[in-house]
C-alpha cells in the first residue's frame, strides 16, 4: 500500500527546516537565510518573509523619489552658478528675499500741501506745529521750546557714513493736547515719512516721558509753555458783537469811515450803514444818492452773509421814517439833522505795515511800493503808495498792520509763526494809543480768509459789490496765474464743471421799495432832455403823437428817440488839483471862473434809440429800422447813439420809467383799434418793482378776475353820443395804490365820451358788467403765488449744463422752446418741457428740480413743494396765471 501524501509534505516540511537551522549553525549571514529561505520558493508560505519582502518594495521606492528631488535641486543650483559665471557676481541684495510690506504698490499721494520739496534735503532739524488739523512750520528760534496744549511733529536729517541722507521722524505730543492735535500729529508723521520714503518708523514722544535720543537733538534742553493753540473742532459760543455805525461815500468804489455812535455824526448828504449786531439798519440822507444806497444796502447783505450767518435783519430806515430803534442806539433822536461833514473831507490813506522779526527786535517796515496796478512782478524801486491796495501784497507766511487811521487792523497769515502774531496783536495796540486818534477807533484783528468786509473794501476788487452772473462756467471766472497748491488743484477741476446749480440755492430776488422805484423814476427823468416816437405803418415809420405815448399794441413796432444829458464826472485827483489851483493860482476866482466855463463843453448829452416789438409783430419792422430810421439817426448823432432792442413785455427798466407807470398794451394794431364794438378787458400788475407795472388787454373772460388786481373793462355801445361805459373794477384784496392808479390809468385812456365808473368787488351791477365780461364765473380770490413764484432756465447750450434765474419780472416769452424751465409758485414746482429739448437736458433737469425742492424743505418748511411735469401748450390754470396776460404761444417770426 503506497504511502500518503502527507507524509511526505512533513518529511520535505522537516528537510528544508533542516537546512535553515544548518546554515545558522553555520554562522551565516540573515540574508543568506533568508534567501535561502526564499530559493525554497513557493512551497514555503512563512508571514515574517513576507512582511520583510514588502517593506523592502517600500523603502527602495522613497529612496527613488528622494533621489528625484536632490536631483532637482542640483540642477536649479547649477543654473543658478551658470547665470552668476555668465553676468558677473550678483548683489547681496539682489539674492536677499523681499519683506512683505516691500512688495505692496503705495498709492501715489501728494503732500506738497503740507510739506515743501525740500523738506529733509539738508542736514538738521525741522519741526511742525499742528494747528487747525494742518501742521504749521515753527521758527528756529523756537525750537525746543513746546506749548503744554500743543502737538509737533520733529525730523531730524543726518548724514550716514556713505554719504546717504537718513531721517528720524518724531511726533511730540502734550500734556493738555486735544484729540485732534494727536491724530493729526500721528497721521502727519506717517505722512512726512511716506513723503521722504524713510524706512524709519514714527516715535512717538510724551511730554514728562521723553526718550533720551529725542532730548540730545534738543542737547537736553526742552522747555515747556503754557498754553496753545485753538482746538479744531468747531466751538458753540455766542458771538458777541460791537455796535459801530459807518458813513459810507465814494462815487465808483464804495468806502465806509467809522464814525461816533451818536445822532450828531448824521450828515443829510450821505448814508450811514448802523451794525447793532444781528440788526443793521441802513440810513438814507434826504440828499443822499441813490447809487450809495443800494451799494450800502448790497454791502449790509455781504455782512449778513459772511460775518452773520445770515441771521441779521437789514431794515432801509429813510430819513424822517427812522425806529425808535434807531435813535435808540444813537443815544436819542436830535432836533435837527444838519451837514456836519467839511467839503473838502479826505479820509486819511490807509498805510500797510509787515510786522516781522530781526535780531532781537522787531520790525515794521512800510509796504510802500505802487499799488495802483497790479503787477505781475514785483517793481525793483520803491515808490509812494497810490490808490487803492491789493489783496496779492499780503503773504500768508506773514502778520500785517493796516493803519487807517480811525481803525487798525491786524491781518494774521495762516502759515504766520505764533511769535509774530502775539508780537503784533502787542504792537497794534501799541500803535493805537501812540498817535492821536477818534475816540471809536479801534483795533480789529482779521486771520486769512475769515475777513470783515470792512477790511475788505480797503482794498481794489477784494469781494467788491458787482455783478456776478452765476451762469458763467469756472473757467471765465477765476483766474489760474496766482494759483498754487491745492487751489489750482480745485480751479483745475472747476473748470471741467459739468454742471452749475448755483442759482437754485440762491435766495428769492425782494421786491423794491417803492421809495426806492420812485427816486429811480425821478432820476432817470431828470436826466431825459427830449423823447420822439414813431410807429411803423406800412413800410415807412410815422411819427407818434404825444397823446399816445404809452400806448403800444401787439401787431406794431415802436421806435423811441431819448435825448439824455450826462454830467461831467471829474475825477477825484483832477478835482483835488482844481482846488489846489483855487488856492495856489493867480489871478481873481472871477477869471478862473470863466476859464472853466470856456473848457466846459457847450453840449454833453447821448442819444438811446428804444426799439419795441409786439408778440404778434413780424421782423419786417426791424429790418425796416436798421436801412432807414436808425441810418438816419447815425449821421445826425455820430459817436453818440445806442440802439436797444426790446419785445413786449422785456422791456428795459429805464424805457418804462418814462411813462411813469402808464404803460398800456393793447390787441392788434394801431388803426384797428376802435373797430368793432366787443367788450375789452385789461389786467393791472406790477413784476418785482414799480417800475415794472403795466396795463395788458387779456381775454374777456370773469375766471380771469382775482380778488388781489385791479381790472379795466370797456363795453360800448352803438349810441353816438355816448360811445361807452368804462369799469375800474377793485378786488376786495387789492393794494390801495393799485385801485389808484388803475382810476388814473383809465381817465388817462380814456376820454369824457365814455362814461367811467370804479366799482369794488361784490358791487358790479348786473346790467353792464357781468354782461359785457361774458357772465359770472368763478375766479381766484387770492394771488399768494405773488409772494414765491420764481422761474429757473436749465439750459447747456455753453457745453455744460447750467441753470439760472430769470428776474422777477418774467413773461411768457422767457419759456424757451429749447430748453426746460422750472416755475415755483410756493406750492408745486413745474418742470416745463419745450417741443425741442433733448433727453440729457430733461434727465439733468429732473435732478435739479428733485434738489431744488429738497432745498425748499429744508429752507421753507411751512411751504412743502410738490413735483409737477408740463408739456408746451398743456398747462394747467395754477401755471398760467404766474405770467401777466398769458395768451397763445408766439409764432417764430417771418
Amino acid at each position: 500500500m503506497p504511502p500518503k501524501p502527507a507524509d511526505r509534505t512533513s518529511e520535505f516540511y522537516n528537510i528544508d527546516f533542516s537546512l535553515q537551522n544548518q546554515l545558522r549553525l553555520a554562522g551565516a549571514s540573515p540574508a543568506t537565510v533568508a534567501a535561502a529561505a526564499a530559493a525554497s520558493g513557493s512551497a514555503t508560505k512563512d508571514p515574517s518573509a513576507r512582511k520583510m519582502r514588502l517593506r523592502r518594495r517600500k523603502d527602495s521606492a522613497q529612496d527613488d523619489q528622494a533621489k528625484q528631488v536632490l536631483k532637482g535641486m542640483s540642477d536649479v543650483a547649477e543654473e543658478k552658478n551658470k547665470k552668476i559665471q555668465e553676468n558677473g557676481d550678483m548683489k547681496y541684495t539682489d539674492l536677499k528675499a523681499r519683506k512683505w510690506d516691500q512688495s505692496l504698490e503705495k498709492p501715489p499721494l501728494d503732500y506738497s500741501e503740507f510739506f515743501t520739496e525740500d523738506v529733509g534735503q539738508i542736514p538738521g532739524v525741522t519741526i511742525w506745529q499742528i494747528e487747525n488739523f494742518i501742521p504749521m512750520l515753527v521758527d528756529e528760534a523756537l525750537h525746543g521750546k513746546f506749548y503744554e496744549a500743543d502737538c509737533y511733529i520733529v525730523l531730524k536729517t543726518l548724514l550716514d557714513d556713505n554719504g546717504a541722507l537718513r531721517w528720524e521722524i518724531y511726533y511730540w505730543i502734550g500734556q493738555e493736547a486735544t484729540l485732534d492735535k494727536k491724530a493729526c500729529s500721528a497721521i502727519h508723521a506717517v505722512n512726512l515719512r511716506n513723503y521722504l520714503g524713510a524706512e524709519s518708523r514714527s516715535i512717538r514722544e510724551e511730554m514728562g516721558d521723553e526718550s533720551e535720543e529725542f532730548s540730545q537733538v534738543f542737547d537736553n534742553e526742552i522747555s515747556y509753555i503754557e498754553g496753545g493753540s485753538a482746538s479744531g473742532f468747531y466751538t458753540v459760543e455766542d458771538n458777541q458783537y460791537i455796535t459801530r455805525l459807518y458813513r459810507i461815500y465814494g462815487k465808483k468804489n464804495i468806502r465806509l469811515e467809522p464814525v461816533p455812535l451818536k445822532s450828531s455824526s448824521l450828515d443829510p448828504r450821505y448814508v450811514y450803514l448802523l451794525d447793532n449786531g444781528l440788526d443793521i439798519s441802513i440810513w438814507r440822507g434826504a440828499q443822499a444818492t441813490l447809487s450809495n444806497t443800494t451799494k450800502a444796502r448790497l454791502f449790509a447783505e455781504k455782512i449778513n452773509k459772511n460775518e452773520r450767518k445770515g441771521k441779521a435783519e437789514i431794515n432801509m430806515l429813510p430819513q424822517d421814517q427812522e425806529t425808535p430803534e434807531f435813535w435808540e442806539v444813537l443815544g436819542g433822536q436830535p432836533e435837527e439833522i444838519k451837514p456836519n461833514v467839511p467839503d473838502d473831507f479826505q479820509a486819511p490813506r490807509p498805510k500797510l505795515y509787515k510786522v516781522g522779526l530781526g535780531l532781537g527786535y522787531l520790525e515794521l517796515p512800510q509796504v510802500n511800493y505802487k499799488i495802483c496796478v497790479e503787477h505781475k512782478k514785483r517793481p525793483k524801486i520803491d515808490l509812494l503808495p497810490e490808490m487803492r491796495l491789493l489783496q496779492s501784497l499780503l503773504d500768508t507766511k506773514c502778520v500785517y498792520i493796516l493803519d487807517c487811521h480811525s481803525d487798525l487792523f491786524i491781518w494774521i497769515g495762516r502759515k504766520s509763526s505764533r511769535l509774530v502774531r502775539a508780537a503784533a496783536l502787542k504792537l497794534g495796540q501799541e500803535l493805537c494809543s501812540m498817535l492821536h486818534r477818534p475816540k471809536h477807533a479801534m483795533v480789529i484783528r482779521n486771520l486769512e480768509g475769515t475777513e470783515c468786509q470792512v477790511f475788505k473794501s480797503k482794498f481794489k476788487n477784494w469781494d467788491d459789490v458787482l455783478r456776478v452772473d452765476y451762469t458763467r462756467n469756472a473757467e471765465t471766472v477765476t483766474q489760474k496765474e496766482g494759483l498754487v497748491g491745492k487751489v489750482k488743484k480745485d480751479a483745475e477741476k472747476k473748470d471741467q464743471m459739468k454742471a452749475d446749480l448755483t442759482a437754485l440755492f440762491l435766495p428769492r430776488q425782494p421786491p423794491m421799495p417803492i421809495a426806492e422805484a420812485e427816486q429811480l423814476t425821478e432820476e432817470w427823468n431828470e436826466d431825459l432832455d427830449g423823447m420822439e416816437g414813431f410807429v411803423l405803418e406800412g413800410k415807412k415809420f410815422a411819427r407818434l403823437p404825444e397823446e399816445e405815448f404809452g400806448h403800444f399794441h401787439t401787431q406794431d413796432c415802436y421806435v423811441f428817440l431819448c435825448r439824455y444829458w450826462v454830467p461831467i464826472e471829474q475825477d477825484e485827483e483832477e478835482e483835488q488839483q482844481n482846488k489846489k489851483r483855487k488856492i495856489h493860482g493867480h489871478g481873481d476866482e472871477e477869471d478862473d471862473d470863466d476859464e472853466e466855463e470856456e473848457k466846459q463843453p457847450e453840449e454833453d448829452f447821448q442819444c438811446v434809440v428804444y426799439f419795441w416789438q409786439g408778440r404778434e409783430a413780424s421782423n419786417m419792422g426791424w429790418l425796416t429800422f436798421t436801412f432807414s430810421l436808425q441810418k438816419k439817426f447815425e449821421s445826425l448823432f455820430p459817436g453818440k447813439l445806442e440802439v436797444v432792442r426790446m419785445t413786449q413785455q422785456q422791456e428795459n427798466a429805464k424805457f418804462l420809467s418814462h411813462f411813469k407807470r402808464k404803460f398800456i398794451i393793447h390787441k392788434g394794431k394801431r388803426k384797428m383799434r376802435d373797430v368793432g364794438l366787443q367788450p375789452s378787458l385789461y389786467h393791472i400788475r406790477t413784476n418785482g418793482s414799480a417800475l415794472c407795472t403795466r396795463c395788458i388787454q387779456i381775454n374777456t373772460d370773469c375766471s380771469l378776475l382775482n380778488s388781489e388786481f385791479c381790472f379795466i373793462l370797456k363795453v360800448p355801445f352803438e349810441s353816438t353820443d355816448n360811445q361807452g361805459i368804462v369799469y375800474t373794477w377793485v378786488g376786495r384784496a387789492a393794494d390801495p395804490d393799485e385801485a389808484k392808479l388803475s382810476e388814473d390809468i383809465m381817465n388817462h385812456m380814456f376820454d369824457d365820451t365814455y362814461s367811467k365808473q370804479v366799482i369794488n368787488e361784490g358791487e358790479e351791477p348786473e346790467n353792464f358788467f357781468w354782461v359785457g365780461i361774458g357772465g359770472q364765473k368763478a375766479y381766484d380770490e387770492d394771488a399768494d403765488y405773488m409772494k414765491y413764484s420764481r422761474l429757473f432756465r436749465c439750459s447747456n447750450e455753453k457745453g455744460y449744463f447750467s441753470v439760472s434765474e430769470k428776474c422777477s419780472d418774467f413773461c411768457q416769452d422767457d419759456l424757451a422752446d429749447d430748453d426746460i424751465m422750472l416755475l415755483d409758485n410756493g406750492k408745486e414746482v413745474y418742470m416745463w418741457v419745450g417741443t425741442q429739448t433733448s433727453q440729457v437736458e430733461i434727465k439733468l433737469s429732473l435732478k435739479a428740480c428733485q434738489v431744488y425742492i429738497q432745498h425748499m424743505r429744508a429752507k421753507d418748511q411751512a411751504n412743502p413743494r410738490k413735483l409737477r411735469l408740463v408739456r408746451k401748450g398743456n398747462e394747467p390754470h395754477a401755471f398760467t396765471r404766474c405770467f401777466h396776460a398769458w395768451g397763445a404761444f408766439r409764432k417764430p417770426p417771418a
